[in-house]
């Protein structure tokens, strides 16, 4: 299965780091390709390396004004002109998305590939992975856009919150039907 992971480029502490390359090491031995943002830094990184390590292989899609930063060893690498271009490819070449700790970049990228999904414009899979309880505080904000009527369809079947890596590949791999 081919999984997009949004996730930080920033180096953030072992909270972080640590489940992050535990479920990167599950994506790897699954045989599973990453499709990420292409870049050698922080935790994009700590991702990278682990699914590559783990025998994963590695598709990345960069943009033209981080393409330095753009890791050198990947399967695949796509350079793209823009952010809405990025976006656009990530969610293509993907089967399935995870949506992984980060900041605003990974908040809107999170946001549009909801949005995509509630108006059908795809039906993959997206997880968010809620490592450390980072996102209770947005599950809380969908909740009240479901309970007050601001979302036409249920929320469970926008997004699938899990706990952990372990939980996010065993729901991909139900849906995938390799479970």
């Amino acid at each position: 299965m081919k999984i997009c992971v949004f996730l930080s480029a920033a180096d953030l502490d072992d909270r972080y780091t640590r489940p992050a390359r535990e479920f990167a090491e599950l994506l790897g031995k699954g045989g599973h390709t990453l499709v990420w943002g292409g870049s050698e830094s922080g935790l994009m990184k700590v991702v990278a390396d682990g699914v590559q390590e783990s025998g994963g292989r590695l598709v990345g899609v960069s943009v033209d004004f981080l393409a330095a930063k753009a890791r050198t060893n990947a399967d695949e690498m796509v350079i793209a002109r823009d952010l809405a271009e990025r976006k656009a490819l990530l969610l293509e070449k993907a089967d399935a998305v995870v949506i992984m700790v980060g900041g605003t970049g990974t908040l809107d990228e999170a946001t549009e590939i909801l949005e995509l999904k509630k108006h059908g414009r795809h039906d993959k899979p997206v997880v968010l992975l809620n490592t450390a309880g980072f996102y209770d505080g947005l599950r809380q904000q969908f909740q009240r856009m479901e309970d007050e009527g601001f979302l036409p369809v249920p929320l469970a079947d926008l997004v699938f919150f899990a706990k952990d890596g372990v939980g996010a590949l065993a729901y991909l791999e139900e849906w995938s039907g390799l479970r």
